[in-house]
C-alpha cells in the first residue's frame, strides 16, 4: 500500500522519538467541530490520480476513471493530480462535460501516494456547517518513521488543501490513517487496537484517546482487536491460504477497520464473517476468528447513549490470490521489506494474497460502490458471494443505488475503492 524509498527495521521495533514530546497542542481545540459519517449528506469525493501501478496489466488509472464516472451523478469529484502532463492526461480520459460543468474539479499538489483516506483531507464541521481539517501525523502505515521524505510529503498534502481554501487546520503527533478511524456521526468511532499502538508504540490506549476525541469530536471510543488476516502488514512471514500454499500480503496496513467493520447508520453496524465451514486454512481461520472476537466487542459495546448496536454480518470474499513477478513494483517493495526485516524473501515468482473485501465499500449520498470478483471464467461461487454482498448492502442501505466495480488493480495495492477516497462533507 506504499511506495517504500527508505526503511529500517529499528524503525519497525522502536518507539518514534517524536511520540515521547508533548503529545499535543492545548491551544488548540475542536470548538465544536465534529467529523460526518460516510452516510450523511456528501459534498464532493477527493480522489488522487494514481502514480503507480502494483501488477502489470492491471492499471490503477482505469479503476479510478471508472469510479469518476459512477460516482457523478451522484456527487462532485475533486481530483488531484502532480503535474501539468497529468492533468491534460486526465482532461482526454474524463468526458469533457464532467469538467466543462465543475462536476470534476482538477487540482494541483505535491503528494506520492493516491490512498486519499488514509493522508487526504480529514474534514470536520462545527454546528455553523464550518470546515476545518483533522491532521493527524503519518509514517507510511507504520513501514517508516513520521521523518522519512515520502511520509512527509503525504503528510503534509491535508495542510496544502486546508491553506488553499483557508479554513483551519487542527493538529496532532498521534499517527493514524482515515481507513482505520470509523464514525457514526453521533460520537462513537471505532478503532482497531492492533493498528493505532503499531503506529504509536509506548503509548497507552488510555492516552491516545483524548486526541481522537479532540480532533473528530466523538465521545465514544470503541476498541477492536485486529483486522482481517490478509491485511496484517507485509513484512511479516507469509501464511498458509489456499491450496496449502504460502502467501504474502500485498504492502497492507496491518488491520484497517475500513476492511471489515462500517456503520450502515448511527445504530447499525456491517461486520465481515468467515463461517465454520470456510476456515480451512490458516489464514481463513485467523480471519475467522479475529472476527468472533470483534464481534463479541460490539455485540457488548454501546454507542455514545449507552445504547446496543444492531450488527449485520457480511460474508468475506473467497480468497484473490495471484503471482507476483520481478517487475511488478509491488514485487520489488515487498523484497525490500521482507529482506530489510532479515526474512529470506524467495528468486523469481511469489504467491500472494490481495486486500479483497465486500466493507471497503465508499457510500457517496445516493451511490455506494462496491467491489466484486467474479468474471468470466471464474468459479459461480464467486458470482454468488458477489450478489449476496450486494443483496447485504442493498438490505442495509435500500434507497442507495449499489454498483458493483472490478477494483481487483487498487487490492493488489493493498487497499480498495474507500482506501482511495475522502467525503468532503456538505457545508461552507
Amino acid at each position: 500500500m506504499l511506495k517504500i524509498n527508505t526503511m529500517r527495521k529499528d524503525l519497525i521495533c522502536l518507539p518514534f522519538i517524536i511520540l515521547l514530546l508533548p503529545l499535543l497542542t492545548q491551544a488548540q481545540t475542536t470548538g465544536g467541530f465534529r467529523q460526518h459519517a460516510e452516510y450523511e449528506p456528501t459534498q464532493a469525493v477527493w480522489m488522487l490520480y494514481p502514480q503507480i501501478i502494483h501488477k502489470k496489466d492491471f492499471p490503477t488509472a482505469a479503476v479510478t476513471a471508472e469510479m469518476i464516472k459512477a460516482l457523478t451523478p451522484f456527487v462532485n469529484i475533486k481530483l488531484i493530480v502532480i503535474n501539468d502532463s497529468i492533468e491534460q492526461l486526465v482532461r482526454n480520459m474524463l468526458p469533457a462535460p464532467l469538467l466543462k460543468d465543475g462536476i470534476v474539479s482538477v487540482l494541483k499538489f505535491a503528494y506520492q501516494e493516491f490512498w486519499a483516506r488514509d493522508m487526504g483531507p480529514v474534514f470536520v464541521t462545527n454546528n455553523k456547517g464550518e470546515k476545518a481539517i483533522a491532521d493527524f501525523n503519518f509514517n507510511d502505515w507504520g513501514y517508516n518513521d513520521t521523518a522519512d521524505g515520502a511520509a512527509r510529503l503525504d503528510e503534509k498534502l491535508d495542510e496544502h488543501i486546508a491553506a488553499y481554501y483557508n479554513i483551519p487546520v487542527i493538529s496532532t503527533n498521534i499517527v493514524s490513517e482515515g481507513g482505520d478511524r470509523e464514525v457514526n456521526g453521533k460520537g462513537t468511532l471505532l478503532l482497531v487496537e492492533a493498528v493505532e499502538k503499531q503506529r504509536n508504540p509506548g503509548l497507552t490506549l488510555e492516552e491516545m484517546e483524548p486526541e481522537y476525541k479532540r480532533l473528530l469530536g466523538v465521545s465514544k471510543i470503541i476498541w477492536l482487536k485486529q483486522g482481517v488476516r490478509d491485511d496484517d502488514q507485509s513484512f511479516y512471514p507469509p501464511i498458509e491460504g489456499p491450496g496449502g500454499k504460502k502467501y504474502y500480503t500485498m504492502l497492507t496496513t496491518g488491520g484497517h477497520v475500513d476492511e471489515f467493520a462500517r456503520f450502515v447508520n448511527d445504530s447499525t453496524l456491517l461486520l465481515a464473517e468467515v463461517s465454520q465451514q470456510e476456515r480451512k486454512s490458516d489464514m481463513e481461520k485467523q480471519t475467522g476468528s479475529r472476527m468472533d472476537i470483534n464481534f463479541e466487542i460490539l455485540r457488548n459495546a454501546t454507542d455514545q447513549n449507552g445504547r446496543h448496536f444492531n450488527i449485520i454480518r457480511m460474508p468475506m470474499p473467497y480468497p484473490v490470490t495471484t503471482k507476483l513477478e520481478p517487475g511488478d513494483s509491488v514485487y520489488a517493495q515487498l523484497k525490500d521489506l521482507q529482506t530489510t526485516a532479515g526474512l529470506s524473501f524467495p528468486d523469481g515468482a511469489v504467491d500472494c494474497v490481495a486486500a479483497a473485501s465486500y466493507l471497503n465499500f465508499l457510500v457517496a449520498n445516493d451511490a455506494l460502490l462496491v467491489g466484486k470478483y467474479w468474471k468470466k471464467g471464474l468459479s459461480q461461487k464467486i458470482k454468488k458471494r458477489d450478489e449476496e454482498a450486494r443483496q447485504i448492502l442493498q438490505y442495509a442501505f435500500p434507497g442507495k443505488k449499489i454498483i458493483a466495480i472490478d477494483a481487483l488493480a487498487i487490492n493488489y495495492g493493498g487497499g480498495g475503492m474507500h482506501c482511495i477516497t475522502m467525503n468532503e462533507p456538505a457545508g461552507r
